[in-house]
């Protein structure tokens, strides 16, 4: 990868690792399915435009007739349940945490594409999702432990219930990746983007307009809407896929790896969000089993050296 791509996949890290951030910022005034009614239709405004820049008007549209169905699949699968799922756990998880917790998505991935797809699940895969959970057991634990919940008997059950969602939503994600590469292998990337984006909007619109918000909504949480909409959805899904453009999907991928350390990092620095040992800890595990389970790292270390030592 050269640096150009390594510089654009750490700013992209960056962009989506924030929008944990703005979700929690804007999920308390607007509620969920207003706050990610915005997001995705701006980022529905900012892919289309790009898009048109690109492909003529007339030939976008027979591509978005033709394959609409599997389009509105993708986004609701790939975007507007997920996020909503996500702003649900931000009402009680922290930032961090539910951006470490997204970091199982490719998890969830490789599970989807075995039961699914019949790809092959080895050894070392399997192991590797195992201690991907673990380390969200261990995260999750940290969050509603009894210091963090205080006399506040309601809060482990919220905790848990938060954590669920959040995992429910990295496996949305896992089953619309592999949705889209059984169905819309032949659609260009932008025009996915785009076009799930659009089925995404159509599907939080009418949700939104019924639970809008009654009481008027600050500027400090239009601030974070427009930063989801624009930074994190618009320009982010641009750059992912300029990535997977010049670099490939494997490593355009790795993006994942990097995202927990930006979703803590601002959430430390922005919203005052107490970083513990426990939660690094959590954060470790989980990258570990990740980079296991989608074969970023090809055995589990030291096995190699010992089954040498035992054939000598």
């Amino acid at each position: 990868m050269s640096p150009a791509n390594l510089l654009q996949l750490i700013v992209l890290a960056a962009l989506w690792g924030a929008s944990f951030l703005f979700i929690r910022v804007g999920v308390a005034e607007f509620g969920v399915a207003p706050l990610m009614a915005l997001r995705v239709g701006i980022g529905a405004l900012f892919l289309v435009a790009m898009l048109l820049s690109r492909r003529p008007l007339a030939a976008t549209i027979a591509t978005l007739k033709k394959r609409w169905p599997q389009l509105l699949a993708v986004g609701i699968l790939n975007s507007a349940a997920p996020f909503c799922l996500f702003a649900y756990a931000e009402l009680t998880l922290s930032a961090g945490a539910t951006s470490v917790i997204n970091a199982t998505t490719p998890l969830f991935g490789a599970l989807v594409a075995y039961l699914w797809l019949k790809d092959r699940l080895t050894t070392v895969r399997t192991i590797g999702m195992a201690i991907g959970f673990a380390g969200v057991l261990v995260l999750v634990w940290n969050q509603i432990a009894p210091d963090h919940a205080g006399h506040d008997a309601a809060l482990p059950v919220q905790g848990l219930l938060a954590a669920a969602a959040a995992l429910a939503a990295s496996a949305l994600y896992g089953v619309a990746g592999n949705f889209a590469k059984k169905y819309l292998m032949d659609v260009d990337a932008m025009t996915n983007a785009a076009g799930s984006m659009i089925g995404a909007t159509l599907t939080l619109a009418p949700i939104a307009f019924l639970t809008w918000p009654a009481a008027p909504v600050s500027a400090h949480a239009w601030g974070a809407v427009l930063a989801l909409g624009i930074g994190c959805t618009g320009i982010a899904y641009f750059i992912y896929f300029h990535l997977v453009a010049v670099a490939g999907p494997a490593r355009a991928m790795t993006v994942t790896f990097v995202i927990p350390l930006f979703g803590i990092l601002w959430g430390a620095l922005f919203l005052g969000e107490h970083v513990s040992l426990a939660m690094i800890a959590g954060c470790a595990i989980v990258l570990a089993g990740t980079a296991l389970a989608t074969g970023f790292v090809k055995r589990v270390p030291f096995t190699a050296r010992s089954k040498a030592r035992a054939v000598n």
